[in-house]
């Protein structure tokens, strides 16, 4: 604490003290403006003439380091803040350097020689390089789709400028649409959303970019244009094709087959109907031609006389004379042979019969 009061009361006695001494030296050159990355180092130089005698260091209006001709840097409130000093013949350089510089180190850096005018001043600017990522690092798409690739910058400072690219080819901002939004600690975070049509596969890169950032951060994904799907597509057409295709020939061939069984069918009924008729016209025929053989039996065979009386009866009944009549021995039988046995009906057998015969009378037989 009592460094730190010596710190400060010394620019104040020197303020006070080198007018009065008649001291006039003078700054050729002050710092210039410098953007660093939060941790790293930055440097300012102040050329001063050679008969300069102390040179203060202030960070937003507040001292950080004093140095003397004499006894070179004094302590400052950090050891964060150094010098070193670089005479050439036209002056003294002093640069400042900061080390692991932080975000509220940004701000004006002033040089001062503490002589009424004589100063110069630079811009410092911390920034944060942040993350940076995409959300997918792959990406299918089929043919004619649409995607949306968002990119996310988280904790920046300040938010940084987000581009896109293609291929080595940067793509077009309206593509791609780009919001800020506040951060934790002062920080800034960013999301890019781009939107395109992919025709084939690609590499899609999305970049960040600050100042202080010697090369963008980038994050890459790759888009990969799937070409199975119109094939898919070729290939569904094709099966509809297919299946349309045979359903129409199954169809036919049903119909055809449909018409080969009705007409089996009807033939088949067609010809029953006629076997019918003509074995119903054999039944008349045989039925006819049994009728006529029976006939024609009949007619071959005859039939019996049952009027007939054997003359031998009637004549020794009613003619009583003719027994006296001379014996003759005269035979006369009725063949028979002739006739078929099978279609002669049964009768009673022929009885040979031996009779007179008178010159005078002759018998007659009558076959029916």
């Amino acid at each position: 604490m009592e460094r730190l009061q010596k710190f400060i009361l010394l620019p104040l006695f020197l303020t006070a003290l080198l007018p009065g001494l008649g001291f006039c030296y003078s700054v050729i050159q002050g710092p210039t403006n410098a953007t660093v990355l939060a941790g790293s180092e930055a440097r300012f130089n102040c050329t001063v003439s050679l008969d300069w005698v102390i040179l203060i260091w202030l960070s937003n209006g507040s001292p950080i380091l004093t140095v003397t001709s004499d006894h070179g840097p004094v302590l400052g409130p950090s050891d964060r803040f150094t010098s070193q000093n670089y005479t050439s013949s036209s002056g003294v350089t002093l640069e400042l350097i900061i080390h692991n510089t932080q975000l509220n180190d940004s701000g004006k850096i002033e040089c001062s020689i503490q002589q009424f005018g004589e100063s110069g001043f630079a811009f410092l600017s911390v920034q944060v390089n942040g993350s940076l990522f995409i959300k997918n690092s792959t990406l299918t798409v089929k043919e004619n789709q649409t995607v949306e690739i968002v990119c996310e910058a988280l904790g920046w400072a300040p938010a940084p400028d987000i581009t896109w690219m293609t291929n080595d080819s940067f793509i077009d901002k309206s593509s791609y649409i780009t919001q800020e939004s506040q951060g934790s600690n002062g920080l800034r975070n960013a999301l890019s959303i781009l939107t395109l049509t992919p025709v084939d596969t690609e590499i899609l890169t999305c970049l960040a970019d600050i100042e202080a950032l010697p090369n963008p951060q980038n994050a890459t994904v790759a888009v990969t244009f799937d070409n199975s799907a119109i094939e898919n597509d070729y290939s569904e057409d094709n099966r509809n094709t297919w299946v349309v295709v045979l359903a129409v020939v199954l169809s036919f061939l049903g119909i055809v087959l449909l018409i080969g069984v009705i007409a089996v069918v009807v033939r088949h009924c067609c010809l029953k109907k006629k076997r019918t008729a003509y074995e119903d016209e054999i039944r008349k025929v045989s039925a006819v031609k049994k009728k006529d053989g029976n006939l024609e039996d009949m007619q071959r065979h005859g039939s019996e006389n049952q009027g007939y009386i054997p003359e031998e009866r009637w004549d020794t009944e009613q003619i009583p004379g003719i027994a006296s009549l001379p014996t003759m021995s005269s035979k006369f039988t009725v063949p028979a042979a002739d006739l078929p046995a099978s279609s002669v009906p049964k009768v009673q057998p022929q009885r040979r019969t031996e009779y007179l015969l008178s010159p005078k009378k002759i018998r007659n037989v009558t076959l029916v």
